[in-house]
C-alpha cells in the first residue's frame, strides 16, 4: 500500500465514475447518495469509456490528489481487478454499482452475463432511432412533403392502395427512415426520385383485379358507391401503366405485392436496401 501524505492531498472531496460506456448508472447512484448528506461540496467526475486495463493506473494518479472515493461500472472482469488492485495501493475506497447486480441475476435464472461493455446506451440508442424513424414515417407520408425523398432511407412509390404506409411503418419499427409518394397520372411525380440510387427506391404494384377489389371495398368504407371512377378498371389500368412508366425511368426495383403480407414485401424491401449499402450503390 502506498501512503500519501495528508498535507499533498487536496481538501476538496471527489466521487469519481469510472465506466466502459459513458457512466450515467454510476453518477445516478452517486448523486443520490451524496443528496443524503446534504454533501453541496463533493463533486462528481466521470471517466467513461476505460476499455483497457492500462489506463487504470493513470487514472489513479489523479485520484489519489484528493479525498476521494471511486464508484464503478465496469462489466469486464480485468478490468473491475485492474481497478481494485490499483486502488488498494493508495487506500483508496471503491464502490462497485453493477456485480453485485450482475450476480445476483445470475443466482437467480442460472445464466451468465453477455460481460458486453455499454448495452444499456445501445438499447437506448436502437430505441430512439425507432422512434425517430416512426416519426419520420408519419410525417413523409402520402407525399406530403418532397422534402421526405431526400431525407429518407428509402422511398417507397406506388399508386393508391398498395400498402405503401403500411410498408413504411413496418420498416420504421425496423429502424429505416422510409417516405412514400403516390403516383398519380395527372400529377408528375417528384423529381427527387429520379436521383435517388436505385436500392433506396422500391416501386410498388398489383394484379388490376385485386387492386379493384381492394378500392371498392374501401369506397364501401367510406359509405362511397363501389362504382366510382377511382376503382374503375379502366381507371386502375391508366394508373398502373403509369407507375409503371416512372418505375421504369427511376430504375427502381419493383415488387408485386398481390396477396402478400406486409412482412413478406418488407423483408423483400430491405434485402434489397441492404445489398445496394453494401456494395455501395
Amino acid at each position: 500500500m502506498v501512503t500519501i501524505s495528508a498535507d499533498n492531498i487536496q481538501s476538496k472531496t471527489v466521487i469519481f465514475i469510472i465506466s466502459d460506456s459513458i457512466g450515467e448508472t454510476a453518477e445516478l447512484v452517486a448523486r443520490a447518495a451524496v443528496s443524503q448528506f446534504n454533501s453541496g461540496g463533493v463533486e462528481i467526475r466521470r471517466v467513461p469509456y476505460v476499455n483497457d486495463p492500462s489506463e487504470i493506473p493513470e487514472i489513479l494518479e489523479e485520484v489519489r490528489q484528493y479525498r476521494s472515493l471511486i464508484a464503478y461500472t465496469l462489466v469486464l472482469p480485468e478490468l473491475r481487478e485492474a481497478l481494485t488492485r490499483e486502488a488498494e495501493k493508495y487506500n483508496i475506497m471503491t464502490v462497485d454499482i453493477m456485480t453485485p447486480m450482475l450476480d445476483a441475476l445470475t443466482r437467480l435464472n442460472g445464466r451468465q452475463p453477455k460481460l458486453e461493455p455499454g448495452l444499456v446506451r445501445k438499447m437506448d440508442q436502437e430505441y430512439f432511432r425507432k422512434v425517430e424513424a416512426i416519426e419520420f414515417a408519419v410525417k413523409y407520408d402520402d407525399g406530403k412533403d418532397p422534402r421526405g425523398i431526400v431525407r429518407a432511407d428509402l422511398v417507397v412509390i406506388g399508386v393508391s392502395r398498395t400498402s405503401k404506409t403500411p410498408l413504411c411503418m413496418y420498416l420504421a419499427h425496423k429502424r429505416i427512415k422510409a417516405a412514400n409518394v403516390p403516383l398519380v397520372p395527372e400529377v408528375s411525380p417528384p423529381e427527387e426520385i429520379f436521383s435517388l440510387p436505385p436500392h433506396r427506391l422500391i416501386g410498388l404494384t398489383i394484379r388490376p383485379s385485386l387492386l379493384n377489389e381492394i378500392r371498392r371495398e374501401r369506397l364501401k368504407s367510406l359509405g362511397l358507391t363501389s362504382n366510382a371512377d377511382y376503382a374503375s378498371m379502366e381507371r386502375i389500368l391508366k394508373e398502373l401503366e403509369y407507375a409503371e412508366s416512372v418505375m421504369r425511368k427511376a430504375g427502381c426495383s419493383v415488387i408485386d405485392v398481390s396477396n402478400k403480407a406486409v412482412e413478406e414485401t418488407a423483408s423483400r424491401v430491405l434485402e434489397i436496401y441492404y445489398r445496394g449499402e453494401r456494395h455501395g450503390r
